[in-house]
């Protein structure tokens, strides 16, 4: 294993009314988590609620009424997610569900009290993988640069927060410039002031994106070969560029606003911004094949994903001294026995508590006795020997 400190592990899981569990109690110990059983029967609703009590709104996005457990009688009015989990500032008690007194919004605990999504990031990093992600580089740019902020954000836990300041403040200007664009005179100053926020929540998103892509570049590049290809990879955004070409943070801020008072009239127009980190691309190709990731087959697309995220995990766990939770649905269905066994070797190599799903117990065989196996039928899920 890369570190000797404890990694983010979930030893208990307790589900109430979610999804397909009317109620379910898994006690569990910090080795991966390999669950089996046919389509349909939960296994992504286990994992999924386990993404809950990471920060964000898990592997679906998915809204509180969406996780309801549905009965005969209508959807169910309470549900919750409670955890007791391992840290790597010790153990703590992890919960998320609805609220009493409002049952469509969502209150999450940390050790019984309110818990931010900044404290979550903070104390549980964590990271997904879906079957969404299999074409990621062949997909829209907006998926990219979501997943890739996934992976910023278990490392840098205020990244989140950033993102939701600078979308805040870019939806207020937009919303100034489309009554601008109806004729509504509007206080330049006050568009200014907004588009000063874009630009320091602007600025500090792409640090990060930029911080992460060499540590991350750094940790492929140190991998021995593996069955997992290395990629190249580059950030394409206007603020990025800014700052890898030596702009200071408050150089690069300046730039930035001057960039979106002159797009002012362009924005209003088009009725989106059309520069800024929103719009920022990644760019990955297969080293060895020297081929950009978007024109590799499908197999290869997934195995470049599952690369990165692997990456991602082991520089985390060498600079932060402990591992993420990685969520991996469906991760080992479309690979050859080659790649699942070397994904079996990467997660028990760098000490990860992962997740992962599939229809049979057979495609975790790698793992051998260094995880535990958790059969899951309809709406129940219990730990196998």
């Amino acid at each position: 294993m890369l570190t000797a400190a404890p990694r983010a592990a979930v030893t208990r899981l307790k589900l109430t009314n979610f999804r397909n569990y009317a109620a379910l109690d898994l006690a569990l110990d910090t080795r991966p988590a390999c669950l089996y059983g046919p389509n349909g029967s939960g296994k992504t609703n286990l994992v999924e609620a386990v993404s809950f009590l990471g920060p964000g709104r898990g592997l679906r996005a998915a809204g509180a009424d969406a996780v309801r457990r549905k009965t005969a009688q209508g959807p169910a009015e309470i549900w919750a997610v409670f955890a007791e989990a391992l840290t790597r500032e010790g153990p703590v008690t992890l919960a998320t569900g609805a609220d009493p007194a409002d049952p469509a919004r969502r209150k999450t605990r940390l050790e019984g009290a309110a818990a931010t999504q900044t404290e979550l990031a903070r104390l549980f990093p964590m990271m997904w993988l879906t079957p969404r992600e299999d074409r990621l580089w062949a997909g829209p740019r907006a998926d990219r640069l979501k997943f890739f902020d996934r992976l910023v954000l278990a490392g840098e836990p205020t990244h989140g927060q950033t993102a939701l300041d600078y979308e805040k403040a870019m939806r207020q200007r937009q919303r100034l410039l489309d009554r601008a664009e109806e004729g509504t005179r509007i206080d330049p100053d006050w568009l200014a002031a907004l588009e000063a926020e874009m630009a320091a929540s602007g600025v500090a998103l792409a640090a990060a994106r930029l911080e992460a892509l060499v540590r991350l570049q750094g940790e492929i590049d140190a991998r021995p070969e593996s069955r997992f290809p290395k990629a190249a990879l580059g950030l394409e955004g206007t603020v990025e560029s800014l700052l890898a070409e030596g702009a200071r943070a408050g150089e690069a801020e300046d730039r930035f606003a001057a960039m979106l008072e002159q797009a002012r009239r362009r924005d209003g127009a088009a009725g989106r911004p059309l520069t800024g980190p929103h719009r920022t691309e990644i760019a990955a190709l297969h080293r060895e094949k020297d081929q950009p990731a978007a024109e590799c087959s499908t197999g290869e697309q997934k195995a470049l994903i599952l690369g990165l995220a692997l990456a991602q995990c082991a520089a985390l766990t060498r600079a932060k001294g402990a591992a993420p939770v990685l969520i991996l649905d469906e991760a080992c269905a479309h690979l050859d026995a080659a790649r699942r066994e070397g994904l079996a070797n990467a997660i028990l190599e760098i000490g990860l508590q992962a997740w992962l799903t599939g229809v049979e117990r057979g495609l975790f065989e790698s793992f051998a006795d260094a995880a535990q196996y958790v059969e899951v039928s309809e709406g129940t899920a219990r730990v196998v020997a």
